[in-house]
């Protein structure tokens, strides 16, 4: 299995971004599907998630960021608007095979190898 994300990079604060995760291997229409980050010299912090029709996310991101999936292309995708300096970090797509969401990131089996997103003041 492998997740294989996309989308990032510099941009300047107000801009916007997509990113994609691409998941091959196996089919994950049923579980859901999610968004971390990571900024320098901190944890991994939840962002985003997505079941079979509902959507969560971080009150940091609410109102900016907009989660959303193709399953047939086993694909989940986060649309980043009015980014902000603070997003500055590397954003991982994962995995948890179930069908509740969670925050923390040892609940999720898959993740993808990042993709950098740095939000210039």
């Amino acid at each position: 299995v492998q997740l294989q994300a996309s989308g990032g990079g510099l941009v300047q604060a107000g801009a916007s971004l997509r990113l994609s995760c691409a998941a091959s291997g196996r089919t994950f229409s049923s579980y859901v599907m999610g968004w971390f980050r990571q900024a320098p010299g901190k944890e991994r912090e939840f962002v985003s998630a997505i079941g079979w029709s509902s959507t969560d996310y971080a009150d940091s991101v609410k109102d900016r960021f907009t989660i959303s999936r193709n399953n047939a292309k086993n694909t989940v995708y986060l649309q980043m608007n009015s980014l902000k300096p603070e997003d500055t970090a590397v954003y991982y797509c994962a995995v948890r095979l179930a069908t509740d969401y969670s925050t923390r990131p040892k609940d999720y089996g898959y993740w993808g190898q990042g993709t950098q997103v740095t939000v210039s003041s």
